[in-house]
């Protein structure tokens, strides 16, 4: 559970997104709010998180029709229902497919195929190692975990071993994003 401790149980996202903006970062993950402080962004997680945008809007335009959508900026997700597990994501490739459910609804009704978190000093270990698993089980294809201090990102994707990638080597999601390819390096 993240620091901060679950403070309501058995909730469900209707909810969830009636609670206060009130600086506090909160998620609903299995019905239960986890919150903590809201985490101040830095020029770094900022320039990184818009440069994995970049390069994969890049690549999505090399796609046919239907192509989805590249989100950013603690996009939302519902993950799943009963219990329902909300979350933002720092990056995300939505399908076409799930970016057409709902779409006027404040979150995306189903899993993206790729998510991206990018660490910030402040994400504690345990809190991370949380939302891959919970990624993983709800129906992320693919879970990135970009560290701007180390320059790497680490490839997370159900019953395969996690594999990293450093700033000399190339990043490629396949199959699940056919004809990606980034130098690591572009990234930082």
């Amino acid at each position: 559970m993240m620091a901060g401790a679950a403070t309501t149980t058995g909730m469900t996202i209707e909810a969830f997104l009636t609670l206060p903006e009130d600086g506090m970062r909160r998620e609903l993950i299995r019905g239960e709010v986890w919150e903590k402080e809201m985490t101040r962004r830095n020029r770094w997680h900022s320039a990184v998180e818009s440069r994995i945008v970049k390069v994969l809007g890049l690549w999505l335009d090399t796609r046919p029709e239907p192509r989805g959508l590249v989100v950013s900026g603690e996009a939302g997700f519902v993950l799943q229902r009963e219990p329902d597990s909300g979350v933002g994501i720092d990056v995300a490739y939505v399908s076409a497919e799930v970016a057409a459910r709902n779409p006027e609804g404040a979150y995306f009704e189903g899993p993206p195929v790729l998510a991206v978190e990018i660490l910030s000093p402040s994400d504690m270990q345990q809190e991370i190692d949380e939302k891959i698993v919970l990624y993983l089980e709800t129906g992320v294809a693919i879970v990135w975990i970009v560290n701007p201090r180390f320059k790497t990102v680490t490839a997370y994707r159900p019953d395969t071993p996690p594999e990293q990638f450093n700033e000399v080597q190339e990043l490629t999601a396949e199959p699940h994003l056919p004809g990606f390819r980034v130098p690591v390096a572009s990234l930082f």
